[in-house]
């Protein structure tokens, strides 16, 4: 098998001296960038939900393992939130604009806000590991759609669904399934 790999240096020198301004986004990029800045800001959404939902969670859980639950979803939330930091930088860096918008956070995310009863720990521990598979099985879905052609993006998510996975193992635990 030859390997007839040729790397045009002063072509991709020359492109990139003329397209300065479109910073990291380069014409080997291999997806459009308008729609994975539209996904990514759905994943801002979904961990924002997730955020408020976890910290909603947390805050208001009572019973004879709250401080363990209202621990762990203390952790999550904080994690979560730092997910939502990391897709915006994504979308900055691709040239677009976070949408961190109040008005539109919950239509756009893939789970839900929910308010189980302060006292039904086991409850909340479910909603959170509903919204964790929900999670998982929406990244993954974007990873393989990312594939190759953006594998900085791909990656984000692939550690973003790492944490996710840890959540609801985590929650199992809690639960104790």
């Amino acid at each position: 098998m030859s390997d007839d790999f040729v790397l045009d240096v002063t072509r991709i020198r020359e492109d990139a001296r003329r397209k300065m301004e479109a910073g990291p986004v380069t014409d080997s990029y291999g997806v459009d960038s308008e729609r994975v800045i539209d996904i990514l800001n759905d994943v801002i959404a979904t961990e924002m939900v997730c955020w408020l939902r976890y910290t909603r969670h947390a805050i208001s859980a009572t019973g004879i393992d709250r401080a363990q639950v209202a621990a762990e979803f203390t952790e999550h939330a904080a994690q979560e939130m730092q997910h939502a930091m990391r897709a915006a930088e994504r979308v900055s860096q691709l040239g677009g604009e976070p949408d961190f918008d109040p008005a539109t956070l919950a239509q756009r995310a893939h789970t839900d806000y929910t308010t189980p009863s302060p006292n039904d720990l086991k409850e909340m521990l479910e909603h959170n590991l509903l919204a964790e598979r929900i999670v998982i099985s929406s990244y993954q879905e974007i990873v393989r759609w990312l594939a190759d052609r953006d594998p900085t993006t791909r990656r984000l998510l692939e550690s973003i669904l790492e944490e996710e996975e840890e959540h609801a193992d985590d929650i199992l635990d809690l639960l104790g399934t």
